[in-house]
């Protein structure tokens, strides 16, 4: 991990947060817009996040999905490949792009030697639940097999993602050991402050209107676009929440998570499940670091992920 002053951190964290807030506020809410305005604006660099950069080395390939092919955005390391990661991105399963996320790709890629393979799943609400998992799975099916093999080399593979994407993660090993017997295929998950209850914990109850990346507002319409009009019992099938899913057979996972997010208790509680069902967890904690942050122009982000890379 790089080191680090935390009375600094904090203090540079706690700044970004009051004009990530100010810039938020002059802007429409995400729940207020049509989600292809928002997508638009991201890929173009308008908001909050940084423009995506497009690697030229990295490359596309298409994978058979349950209704199409899924595109798997790959990026090597320089090196001979020491495994594989197989990443699910943010995004409210509304949001977001496999081929967006270059530039960390390409950073866990040089600092862990793991060619990077990022999931371009369907988006809701033009393809609301089961469309993202059943690509995700699709992908996964497809990394463990020989063609995946031998397309991004031999090595351990792990599995991994942010928000709406350790959400997937988690659904996606699930999917595997209930659907496929597949077991042990991923020797580790990294999962960055998932979604992992979608009838809300009580700190996404509790978080109200503040809108720090995520309003409790935000948080319901996302749940919506994906999965509509499901009412909290029917949102408790651990196909959509895997919070409530039996969690034997599961890697060793690392949960990321700041307390300035409303989906705190996500992690907390996955995470205290997973280390009960047996498995192996570190959990880590960035004091006052919102949603989101790892994609934000933040020190808390490069130290965060430096530390996950290790």
């Amino acid at each position: 991990m790089k080191p680090y002053d935390p009375e600094t951190l904090l203090a540079e964290t706690r700044a970004f947060n009051a004009e990530l807030e100010r810039q938020l506020a002059a802007m429409p809410s995400m729940d207020t817009v049509p989600p292809e305005q928002t997508r638009r604006a991201r890929r173009e660099g308008r908001g909050i996040y940084p423009a995506p950069v497009f690697l030229p080395e990295a490359r596309t390939v298409q994978v058979r999905g349950p209704a199409g092919s899924v595109p798997l955005r790959i990026i090597a390391p320089e090196r001979e490949p020491a495994g594989a990661f197989l990443h699910m991105h943010g995004g409210g399963w509304t949001l977001g792009e496999h081929d967006m996320q270059d530039l960390r790709l390409q950073r866990l890629a040089r600092e862990t030697g793991l060619t990077a393979v990022s999931v371009g799943y369907r988006l809701a609400p033009e393809n609301p639940y089961p469309a993202a998992p059943d690509d995700c799975e699709a992908a996964a099916l497809w990394l463990v097999g020989d063609e995946g093999r031998r397309a991004v080399g031999a090595g351990p593979l792990a599995i991994g993602g942010d928000s709406a994407g350790a959400h997937l993660a988690a659904v996606t090993l699930l999917r595997l050991r209930d659907r496929h017997r597949i077991r042990g295929a991923f020797a580790a998950a990294v999962f960055q402050y998932g979604g992992f209850d979608l009838s809300m914990t009580p700190s996404q109850r509790l978080w109200g209107d503040r809108n720090l990346v995520l309003s409790g507002p935000i948080i319901r319409w996302f749940g919506d676009q994906f999965v509509g009009d499901y009412d909290h019992e029917r949102r408790r099938d651990p196909d959509i929440s895997p919070m409530y899913a039996e969690l034997s057979s599961m890697p060793p996972a690392i949960f990321t998570v700041g307390t300035e997010d409303p989906l705190l208790d996500d992690t907390l509680f996955m995470e205290a499940r997973w280390r009960a069902a047996g498995h192996a967890t570190e959990l880590r904690i960035w004091p006052e670091a919102p949603h989101g942050f790892i994609a934000l122009p933040m020190t808390v982000a490069d130290v965060a992920l430096s530390a996950e890379h290790e």
